[in-house]
């Protein structure tokens, strides 16, 4: 027990730092290539990637670096006969959209934000276009399509054409699912009834040992964020949310077929979260084994803007319990 570092029951200091790369050497070694302006190793370490879920994580490593948009028009012309500079490109556009708009509620975003918001995404649908367009069986910018989708407000019609072109292509691609059961969230164009409907036909049709579970506990979440004070808590406390939660981690994370690969730390992260607020500090505590210190943004930052404090303070809780 404990294989990572115990900071006591009392912290509250953060003693740990989010990796965006969430440990993935790979990952870390392209966003610092991005951070180079390097793209001749970029190419070279993502070229040799075929899996679509492990190339859509890849990309959206990079695709999340800072500054990227100030240098990639070089590689784009460097290499015009390639597709690959122009979903990355396009991929960080998304990111870059969303850095104007900020996560804030859309109550809160001004009309000059919205405007560069829109602006960005324009920028990021047509290389995603393009690439599609050259490339038609590129999971990866069909995917981050169906992320612009929101930003887009496209209609649900067209929401659902980009999310099929993805699975038709790769059926059980994690990030498509999870951007598309954000589409069908409440908060943005669906229903908590339309959310649960997706996640948990997702779920269903996924192979056992899939990591699509954590969809069942992601829509848990998206319902407790959307209720009012006193609800939510009361909406978390019901064992059935707990069972429900059980069997995903059962099909999924904790089936004996289940194997971690790039980009699995947000997916135990979501499992960990969803079993400590409902109370199941046995399941939680499983969890955190699994993470250790590889805390993720998602989804801990919609308790603390700082996530490193509840994991670590939630964390501690479930640990104890099991002492």
């Amino acid at each position: 027990m404990w294989p990572f570092r115990r900071s006591g029951k009392q912290a509250a200091v953060p003693t740990l730092i989010v990796d965006p790369a969430e440990g993935d050497p790979t990952a870390r070694a392209l966003r610092e290539a991005g951070e180079r302006r390097d793209w001749g190793t970029i190419r070279d370490l993502l070229s040799p990637v075929t899996d679509p879920d492990e190339h859509a994580f890849y990309v959206s490593a990079l695709a999340d670096t800072d500054g990227l948009q100030d240098w990639i028009g070089e590689w784009v012309e460097a290499e015009p006969r390639s597709t690959l500079p122009v979903l990355v490109r396009g991929a960080h556009a998304v990111y870059w959209a969303w850095e104007a708009r900020s996560g804030a509620r859309a109550s809160q975003v001004s009309q000059d934000q919205f405007k560069e918001f829109w602006r960005r995404l324009r920028l990021a649908e047509n290389s995603l276009d393009e690439v599609t367009d050259r490339d038609p069986d590129d999971t990866t910018a069909r995917t981050f399509l169906v992320t612009s989708a929101r930003g887009r407000q496209v209609e649900p019609e067209e929401a659902a054409r980009r999310f099929d072109e993805v699975v038709a292509r790769h059926p059980a691609h994690r990030i498509a699912h999870e951007q598309m059961l954000q589409y069908r969230c409440h908060k943005w164009f669906g229903s908590h009834e339309e959310m649960f409907d997706f996640a948990r036909e997702a779920v269903a049709k996924s192979p056992a040992g899939s990591p699509l579970g954590h969809l069942i506990v992601v829509a848990h979440l998206e319902k407790w964020l959307d209720l009012p004070v006193g609800e939510d808590e009361e909406y978390l406390d019901d064992d059935a949310v707990r069972a429900e939660m059980n069997a995903a981690a059962d099909h999924s994370v904790r089936h004996p077929d289940y194997r971690r690969r790039p980009g699995w730390a947000s997916v135990h992260n979501t499992f960990a979260m969803g079993f400590s607020k409902v109370g199941d500090l046995r399941s939680a505590a499983g969890q955190f084994e699994v993470i250790g210190d590889q805390v993720t943004s998602w989804p801990w930052q919609y308790i603390n803007r700082n996530p490193v404090i509840p994991f670590i303070a939630w964390r501690n809780d479930a640990m104890a319990a099991e002492d």
